[in-house]
């Protein structure tokens, strides 16, 4: 590994898998053949399939599922939290006990413009893709494309 990347020991790295500079990784698993580009940090619990492509500047936090085939453009940003807090009641910093994390998956082949944030406990369905720069706030359908703020259905893919 490169001197100006952090990987933890518990990553969990596939075979043949890119990564650029200045990346962030830990506590995740990143299946075969898939390139990490610069600035992207992957935290602990996500995954992320086989052939992929996580393009630079992307934040896949806790909770994100993202299955083969798919890619996410630059600067992509995944939530998983509807109501994040810095404090708890008690006036303290919050800390893992004090909230759950909420899932979200990125189905098999689907694409994810750049500049696009995905919010918790949505899928993005096989093959979809989001328009760059959307806010994807509820579940895409396989096979369409999305795009907006919100995202919109615009229409289903028929020919690949």
């Amino acid at each position: 590994m490169s001197e100006f990347c952090c990987i933890a020991p518990d990553v969990k790295l596939g075979q043949d898998v890119r990564l650029s500079k200045f990346i962030n990784l830990y506590g995740c698993a990143i299946g075969d053949h898939t390139k990490i580009g610069a600035f992207v940090e992957i935290q602990k619990n996500a995954t992320v399939g086989k052939n992929c492509k996580i393009s630079s500047h992307t934040f896949v936090c806790e909770g994100v599922s993202i299955e083969d085939d798919v890619f996410i453009g630059h600067g992509v940003t995944f939530i998983n939290d509807s109501y994040p807090r810095a404090t708890a009641a008690d006036g303290q910093l919050q800390t893992e006990k004090d909230w759950k994390v909420e899932r979200t998956c990125i189905k098999k082949g689907a694409s994810i413009g750049s500049g696009s944030t995905i919010l918790s406990n949505v899928t993005i369905g096989e093959n979809a893709i989001v328009g760059a720069g959307s806010m994807v706030t509820r579940d895409v359908p396989a096979n369409s494309i999305v795009a907006g703020n919100p995202a919109k259905f615009f229409r289903t893919i028929t020919d690949k």
